[in-house]
């Protein structure tokens, strides 16, 4: 729809079902207040929270209780369209950002957005809005893992990455490294070759007695038994963890938005260093096919929506 009727579109689910539940529907344009700024999207993308979402997981937890519907989508990219005062960018700027939270009315599968501009980064010259919109969820998560991991305690301890070719695990593969862990992925016999490039060491089939498990694939208890005792599991599903045991420290990341923290992320994007994959482009209208096309499995990269 157009500005001139005041009103965008975006997608939400009113009774969560699964794909079949996504609905586009339009709701009043935003202005920005203090600290604000209001963007146009050019292209969020498709996560597998989006899915659970979708799917009633978090209503049934109790995390989400909206009256009408729950906004779709966290990470995004587009360019400054207004800004309130002190928000620290100028109309025209591209940006990328996180809008964390599971109980919400609006979500980035919209054409606008207003968030705090605390939130945002721009991108950077060499990468595009389709693949910017693939970083700020995957690569903040996997950033704050590796804070949770800390620095390696002694050369010999080591690192296990679940779902090491996916978007959070390839991500961590490198930032982990930084850190001086060791690190190997775990991932399917097809992906070795990508896991390998991060610099990381390849299984397909990890037996237990890690000193750390870094669990991106969400395998939970599985994951858990790979862990020595004493040693150190790190999850990416608030309220989703395993249950510790053998002196295990187990701990789980809920990712926040921190613009100056997806800046430099975004300029190690542009110099290859992170890697930003796009799988496939699909209209808005069509979100509902990105969502069954993710949960068949075996994307490598993110759908990318643009309104």
């Amino acid at each position: 729809m157009t500005e001139a009727k005041n009103v965008v579109r975006t997608a939400v689910v009113r009774i969560p079902g699964g794909p079949d539940a996504i609905e586009v529907i339009e709701v009043p344009v935003a202005d920005p207040g203090p600290g604000e700024v209001r963007v146009r999207v050019a292209a969020a993308s498709v996560n597998p929270v989006d899915l659970a979402v979708a799917g009633g997981v978090f209503h049934t937890m109790g995390a989400i209780d909206q009256p009408e519907h729950t906004g779709l989508g966290w990470d995004f990219a587009g360019t400054v369209e207004a800004v309130g005062p002190g928000a620290g960018f100028a109309p025209g700027a591209r940006v990328a950002g996180l809008v964390p939270g599971f109980d919400r009315d609006f979500g980035t599968y919209a054409e606008l957005l207003v968030v705090p501009g605390a939130d945002l980064a721009e991108v950077p010259d060499g990468v595009g809005l389709t693949e910017a919109a693939t970083v700020p969820l995957n690569a903040l998560t996997a950033a704050q893992i590796a804070d949770l991991l800390g620095d390696a305690p002694a050369e010999s301890d080591r690192l296990l990455v679940t779902g090491a070719a996916g978007a959070v695990g390839g991500h961590l593969a490198v930032l982990a490294q930084e850190r001086g862990w060791p690190v190997t992925g775990l991932a399917r016999p097809a992906d070795a070759d990508f896991v390998r490039a991060r610099g990381a060491a390849f299984t397909d089939r990890a037996e237990p007695g890690w000193d750390a498990v870094a669990d991106t694939a969400a395998l939970k208890a599985d994951a858990l038994a790979l862990v020595r005792d004493g040693g150190s599991y790190v999850g990416v599903l608030p309220g989703g963890a395993p249950d510790a045991e053998r002196g295990i420290m187990v701990r789980t990341v809920s990712v926040t938005p921190d613009g100056a923290r997806l800046a430099g992320l975004l300029a190690r994007t542009a110099t290859g260093e992170l890697p930003a994959r796009v799988q496939e482009v699909l209209p808005l209208e069509r979100a509902a096919d990105a969502h069954r096309a993710m949960a068949k499995g075996g994307v490598r990269g993110r759908i990318v929506l643009t309104p």
